[in-house]
């Protein structure tokens, strides 16, 4: 999956991208369809919660190839979107763009990345698999138009060592 044809600038999403980060949405049959000002929001600095929004643009044009969305409730956050245009998929792209969004949940304590995805989306379902992700329940007819359930997935972002070296409780026994 990293057979990426060129290089990627990962940075904070900005106003100046939405044009091209709509673009990329309404043309995925399975990315959530989001107004504009959904899109401002999370890109806005204020409110509750905390948003992280992440373009994966090419280095030498900026042109926006895909992006995401989470929100931040410490010690967990959810990815809301991801999206990769259609020509660029399948290289690194979104892995890339998730490898970003890893990174910055640490800066906020987190621990626990969630999503929901289209039971059918098995393509989608498989990526997140790759990336660590696990299932860990379903949402019956979660999804409209068609109606159909949503998969939940859950990644824990503590590193083992971490885990492992942390002291546990006392035994009250």
């Amino acid at each position: 999956m990293t057979n990426r044809l060129r290089p990627l600038h990962i940075r904070q999403m900005s106003v100046t991208d939405l044009p091209r980060v709509l673009e990329i949405a309404d043309s995925l049959q399975d990315a959530p369809h989001w107004q504009l000002d959904s899109y401002l929001e999370a890109i806005g600095a204020l409110g509750s919660p905390l948003r992280i929004a992440l373009t994966a643009a090419d280095a030498t044009s900026e042109r926006p190839l895909g992006f995401l969305i989470a929100s931040v409730v410490a010690p967990d956050a959810e990815l809301e979107s991801i999206a990769v245009a259609a020509d660029a998929q399948r290289m690194g792209i979104g892995n890339s763009l998730l490898q970003a969004l890893f990174q910055k949940l640490a800066d906020h304590d987190v621990t626990r990345l969630l999503l929901e995805v289209r039971a059918s989306n098995r393509g989608a379902i498989r990526f997140y698999e790759m990336c660590g992700f696990r299932g860990i329940g379903r949402r019956n007819r979660y999804y409209a138009d068609p109606q159909e359930d949503a998969v939940l997935l859950g990644k824990d972002l503590r590193r083992i060592e971490d885990v492992a070296t942390k002291p546990s409780a006392p035994n009250s026994m």
